[in-house]
C-alpha cells in the first residue's frame, strides 16, 4: 500500500475508533437507538478500513461486502446462547465484538455502513502520492 493511502486509512481508523465507541455511552436524545443500532454503521466502517489496510490487494468491494456478510452473520449468531458465547459477551469487548441481542433493523445500519466503507475505501484507493519538486 502506498504511504499516502495508508497514512489516510489510518488516520480514518483514528477517528472512526472514538466515534463508534462514543455510540456505547451517548446518554442524550435517542439515546437506546444511538447505542444499540446506529454504532452498527461504524462497525461496519472500522471493519473494512482495517481489513484494508492489511490485506489492500483484495480489493474495496471485496473487503466492504465481505465485511457487511460477516457483519450479517454476527447478527445472526446473536440468537444462539451457547457458554462459550455467553462468556465472551459477558465484558463489555465482547459484548461490543459480538452483539447480546438479535435485531433485524440492526441490517439496515449494517448495510448503511457497506455503502459509507465502500466510498471510503474507494476514495482513499485512489488517492496519489504528490511527488516532490
Amino acid at each position: 500500500m502506498e504511504p499516502i493511502k495508508r497514512k489516510w486509512t489510518i488516520v480514518s481508523l483514528i477517528l472512526i475508533v472514538p466515534i463508534g465507541f462514543l455510540t456505547k455511552f451517548y446518554a442524550g436524545p435517542l439515546a437506546d437507538w444511538v447505542n444499540n443500532s446506529l454504532g452498527g454503521v461504524f462497525y461496519v466502517i472500522f471493519w473494512s478500513l482495517l481489513f484494508f489496510l492489511l490485506i489492500p490487494k483484495a480489493g474495496v468491494f471485496k473487503i466492504s461486502a465481505l465485511v457487511f456478510v460477516c457483519t450479517c452473520c454476527l447478527e445472526f449468531l446473536q440468537l444462539w446462547h451457547p457458554t462459550f458465547l455467553e462468556l465472551i459477551r459477558s465484558n463489555f469487548f465482547g459484548r461490543t465484538l459480538l452483539g447480546t441481542t438479535f435485531s433485524r433493523t440492526d441490517f439496515i445500519y449494517y448495510f448503511i455502513g457497506f455503502l459509507i466503507s465502500l466510498l471510503l475505501l474507494k476514495y482513499i484507493s485512489g488517492l496519489e502520492q504528490v511527488p516532490d519538486n
